[in-house]
């Protein structure tokens, strides 16, 4: 005779819900823990309920050049956006890509939007300009102050050059080898030389620009050669006290400097200031920039001029190369910080090659650089959004008080409606608030998530299909107790039904928030992004906590015996004992047989 198989238990773990209970404790545990361990206590919230402003850019391409609008360009115009609002000094600012042609720049409470939007919306400015003279980026003393080392001219052959940051521009067919294309510095010329060599430059404008005047200075009328010295003692002044260490100096430095001026700049990492000539070549003149390798396997920049600029290229480089150090070199200036200031050994046509010790991201960083420069790229505001602190607390508030109503009406329903069942259900709720709250303290400084008024109306929402999803499990153990099934086998027999049920609700409720996500731009992505987030949450907690919780439950007396308060009584569910088959016993119809 076969020995009689084992049974085993129902699917879900019956007997082990404990390991589930486990995971999910540990998961909160480390959530909790990595937000404190982050700084980050509370969400970042957004501009609607902190205060501030909310720009959204749209790319615009022109005709025929559709293809210009891509990730990379998109990645450096956002690179330059903020460059351009940190130099306002402003802290804690974002400028993010949203979609394919969008930027989103979020600027908060306490700095002039009208001057941020000013410096977000323009195209950026990139010249090719000489370099006249150069110092470190620190102020200078004033000319009667001396300094420690031995005074050399900036200008001539024999003055000290930093080894960091200088790099040459040689044509095609070969490279010179300098440090990582970023500005150079000459940090021994002391305060007296650097005033001469600024005086010096603005006098005998060694390198005019092309727009300039040819008459002779000799020929200049005592009212031009008066403007000329105080020109001259003006930009001296300005080279001398400019700080490139602060963002602030750097920007104010470049702001509102025509390209036919003289100006003075700092490097973009600011340990460089220079004093350049008029623009020589513009921007927009750079047909191609690439990142590649040279003859030697060294990273390099290449790039390609137009036809009208590679003539003035040309005629620039022939005039550099000719010039001593630093006034060989040419500054590339972006909004009026010189990214790189490579120097020039000979004539150059229309292509060029700038050479250093490139890191493949340095190379390509200034290659974007010089392309964006060339982009047929423009953008246009599509919407500007300005709300004030008081204004964004007051919204705050009353999306709280709107999330607090919800709660309180959900725990109303199931309390009457469930009963002992709503200490599930409330306990389910709290895990997933646990796990929402801290994700969403995580994000921000992990993505850049911002909970918005649309955000928090998505949390509301969420309350609501959490509960569906309880409700649903509730019914289908009902059902089993219905049909006259004790409470334990009706727990493990309802679960595949209600996980089916449950699983397929929140695959729709997960679809449209993709698809809401993906459609829109703006303030509706965090609607979409914090449904699409508990929708999941709530996979997690009803399969990792509610049912092993009521597996649990179901093994107390309370629960098990069908209390009247426990919400499974099964006489108030209206449980019928089950019917038993019995044998039917025909009576003989013959007396005889009987």
């Amino acid at each position: 005779m076969a020995a009689p198989k084992k049974s085993r238990g129902p699917a879900g773990g019956q007997g082990r819900p404990g390991r589930s209970l486990a995971l999910i404790l540990i998961a909160m545990v480390a959530l909790t823990g990595g937000m404190f361990l982050a700084d980050q206590p509370t969400p970042r919230l957004g501009i609607d309920l902190a205060g501030g402003t909310s720009i959204t850019l749209e790319a615009k391409s022109e005709p025929g050049q559709e293809s210009a609008i891509n990730k990379t360009n998109m990645d450096t115009a956002v690179q330059i956006m903020e460059r351009r609002v940190n130099g306002l000094g402003v802290s804690e600012a974002e400028v993010q890509t949203q979609g394919k042609s969008n930027i989103i720049v979020n600027i908060p409470k306490g700095t002039n939007s009208a001057q941020a939007r000013e410096q977000v919306g323009t195209t950026a400015k990139l010249y090719f300009r000489p370099v006249l003279t150069v110092a470190q980026g620190t102020p200078t003393p004033t000319p009667s102050a001396s300094t420690s080392g031995k005074p050399t001219p900036s200008g001539s052959p024999s003055a000290p050059t930093a080894d960091k940051g200088k790099s040459s521009a040689t044509p095609n067919a070969s490279a010179t080898t300098a440090d990582n294309g970023k500005a150079s510095s000459t940090p021994n010329a002391s305060a007296t030389t650097q005033g001469r060599a600024v005086t010096g430059a603005l006098k005998t404008d060694t390198m005019p620009s092309p727009k300039a005047s040819t008459t002779p200075k000799a020929d200049a009328t005592p009212s031009a050669s008066a403007a000329d010295e105080a020109a001259a003692a003006k930009l001296q002044k300005q080279f001398a006290a400019l700080d490139c260490s602060s963002k602030a100096s750097r920007a104010e430095a470049a702001r509102g400097a025509k390209p036919t001026d003289m100006v003075v700049a700092c490097s973009s990492e600011g340990d460089a200031k220079y004093v350049l000539g008029p623009s020589e070549v513009s921007g927009t003149e750079v047909d191609n920039a690439k990142a590649g390798f040279d003859q030697r396997g060294m990273w390099v920049v290449n790039m390609e001029f137009t036809k009208k600029g590679s003539k003035q290229f040309q005629t620039i480089t022939k005039k550099l190369s000719a010039q001593q150090p630093p006034q060989n070199q040419f500054a590339i200036a972006l909004d009026g910080e010189v990214v790189s200031a490579p120097s020039v050994r000979t004539t150059l046509s229309g292509s060029a090659e700038i050479s250093g010790s490139f890191t493949q991201q340095s190379a390509e960083d200034l290659a974007n650089v010089l392309s964006y420069g060339a982009l047929p790229l423009s953008f246009k505001e599509q919407s500007v959004t300005t709300v004030t602190a008081a204004l964004g607390g007051e919204q705050l508030q009353a999306g709280l008080i709107a999330g607090a109503i919800g709660l309180a009406l959900v725990v109303i329903y199931l309390v009457a409606y469930y009963r002992g069942l709503a200490i599930i259900a409330l306990l389910s709720l709290l895990v997933s608030g646990i796990l929402t709250y801290t994700l969403m303290s995580l994000l921000g400084p992990a993505i850049g998530f911002a909970l918005n008024l649309p955000a928090v109306c998505g949390a509301i929402v969420a309350i609501g299909i959490t509960a569906d999803s309880f409700i649903v499990y509730f019914e289908r153990v009902r059902d089993e107790i219905r049909e006259g099934r004790t409470l334990r086998p009706a727990v493990e027999r309802a679960w595949p039904r209600a996980r089916r049920t449950i699983l397929v609700s929140d695959f729709v409720s997960f679809l449209a928030a993709a698809v809401l996500f993906v459609v829109t731009v703006g303030k509706v992505q965090g609607f979409a992004f914090t449904l699409g987030l508990t929708t999941l949450l709530d996979v997690v907690v009803v399969f990792l906590f509610t049912k092993p919780v009521m597996t649990l439950m179901a093994r107390t007396k309370f629960f098990a015996s069908g209390h009247p308060w426990s919400g499974l009584d099964p006489k108030r569910l209206g449980a019928k004992p089950p019917l038993r088959r019995s044998r039917r016993v025909n009576a003989p119809t013959d007396p005889k047989e009987a």
